[in-house]
């Protein structure tokens, strides 16, 4: 069984720092406009139809931002590396994020908000892309989740210092200060990416097959193995699947058109959709008008909202800790039954008495609120990331992640731009929205989505109809020969090799494990 190294955990963390940067960024927003000095800054009335549509261009252009940032990874990922694309992304994210911290006008913040999500929206699609790569099989829902994580501490940390912000009795540091923290983690991602390793995936898929084996061997090394059996055996794999891929031309028409990229790319597609539809960014991009509808008023607002976001990003390393237990399917499919009942009630309560003197209902409108951030962090927010990410084969894996983040940021535009706009003239109807979609998306999924859980990136191809050359042993340091015309080797290292029976099921297992020595 491949190893989980300190080293492997720590190019994860770092390069989860893209996934911090894109959260704080997006929710940092949130705070702005719930700080008065924002709009006196900028000479907006909060209660204006025209500055609700001010409002919902700037989200929908850092939202456009990102989309057009996952497309660009998508190019960027297959022609220079992961690690340079990481780079890329986080250097785009720092110069927007400094500027918007610097804007004096309006014009500003709908320009470089839009190259602040060009930028984290490339880190986005990046992260998951890249830790997916270089995690272990059994650990990798973990190692994955770090996505999501990461994306929510972005989220706690704008919220709490947002908060923070709003006691000072300087107008413009209350609004400005939460912005002036932004760049520092895209910065310090392209600092970081001096010493993240290319992925041994890339680097096999581009010939430069030394280079992949120097970063499988540092990433798994085993020191009760010192031959590293299992980093060798992943390397094997790894290179046997990348040339059964490669005669498949990879392109993003051909992901529609080949029938089990097709099923791998319109899952992506209907995973991201689905959650973006149980309200993750929609209600809470805009809670805190929520809050003040329901009578929470000025601090009171930004400290629910902080409660709100504590509660979320816990539960993501709750969901860290048993995916790979649990298992991504029945995460997801509970996470939305417990999402859209939550919003179900929350509709229900805000309709019969916002705006009402009813206290008991207005606690349990929060009640409910915070239920859904529960669902959020417990089920669903890092479980998206997770299955997205391992679903694809490598040949289309950067691809396959800008399909399913455009989707992301599209939905999260259709739900976002429009939400200060339904709120104000529909109110608590748009949350029925989110409930009747949610709710058709899940019976979809009941039937396509398939587990993944503890299967190499090579291996769940089988699960989409895909041919997988060769298989783990299950004793995790061989490989399983399911070809009698192949046999793989790696320099002159010996590799463990299991027989199994032929697909028609004759015979039993070809003996005891054999040693095949390499030519």
């Amino acid at each position: 069984m491949l190893r989980l190294t300190s080293y492997n955990i720590w190019i994860v963390l770092a390069s989860a720092l893209g996934a911090y940067s894109y959260g704080f960024s997006f929710a940092v927003f949130v705070t702005s406009i719930g700080e008065p000095g924002f709009f006196t800054f900028f000479k907006l009335n909060p209660a204006s139809s025209k500055t609700a549509s001010i409002l919902g261009a700037i989200s929908a252009l850092f939202c456009a931002g990102a989309a057009f940032g996952a497309i660009l990874q998508g190019w960027t990922s297959d022609r220079f590396g992961r690690r340079i694309s990481l780079a890329i992304g986080g250097a785009i994210a720092t110069v927007g994020t400094t500027v918007v911290a610097a804007a004096w006008n309006i014009p500003m913040l709908f320009v470089f908000r839009f190259i602040t999500g060009l930028g984290v929206g490339q880190l986005l699609a990046l992260v998951p892309l890249y830790i997916a790569e270089v995690a272990p099989p059994h650990r990798r829902g973990l190692l994955s989740a770090a996505t999501g994580c990461s994306f929510s501490l972005g989220y706690l940390s704008s919220a709490w210092i947002g908060y923070g912000c709003f006691f000072t009795t300087n107008d413009v540091v209350q609004w400005r200060m939460p912005l002036c923290l932004c760049p520092i983690a895209p910065l310090g991602l392209v600092i970081a990416c001096y010493w993240i390793p290319e992925s041994p995936r890339w680097l096999i898929w581009n010939d430069r097959l030394d280079e992949a084996w120097v970063v499988i061997q540092k990433v798994h090394h085993d020191l009760s193995d010192p031959r590293d059996t299992a980093a060798h055996a992943e390397f094997i794999q790894i290179k046997a699947q990348v040339e059964h891929d490669k005669q498949f031309k990879a392109t993003y028409l051909k992901m529609f058109t080949h029938p089990s990229w097709r099923k791998r790319t319109l899952l992506a597609i209907l995973v991201i959709f689905a959650v973006g539809s149980a309200g993750i960014n929609g209600i809470t991009t805009y809670l805190i008008l929520v809050a003040q509808s329901i009578g929470f008023t000025g601090s009171k607002a930004l400290l629910l909202y902080g409660i709100y976001v504590i509660i979320a990003v816990g539960f993501n390393f709750v969901n860290a800790a048993v995916i790979d237990k649990v298992g991504r399917r029945p995460l997801m499919l509970i996470g939305l039954a417990w999402c859209s009942s939550c919003l179900l009630a929350t509709s229900l309560l805000i309709w019969k008495f916002a705006e009402t003197p009813n206290s008991a209902a207005n606690k349990a409108t929060i009640f409910f609120i915070m239920m859904y951030a529960f669902g959020v962090g417990m089920f669903i927010d890092p479980t998206q990331f997770v299955i997205v990410s391992e679903i694809f084969p490598t040949t289309i894996r950067a691809k396959g992640l800008t399909v399913a983040l455009f989707t992301y940021f599209v939905t999260t535009i259709i739900y976002t731009a429009g939400a200060p706009t339904a709120f104000a003239n529909i109110g608590w109807r748009y949350y029925l929205v989110f409930v009747c979609v949610t709710v058709a998306c899940m019976v979809a999924l009941f039937f396509m989505l398939p587990e993944t859980t503890g299967k190499t990136l090579e291996e769940i191809g089988a699960l989409f109809g895909d041919e997988v050359v060769v298989h783990f042993a299950q004793d995790g340091h061989g490989l399983v020969e399911v070809d009698a015309d192949t046999a793989f080797a790696l320099k002159n290292e010996t590799i463990h090799v299991e027989k199994i029976p032929s697909a028609k099921g004759q015979g039993e297992r070809a003996g005891a494990s054999k040693e095949e020595t390499a030519a």
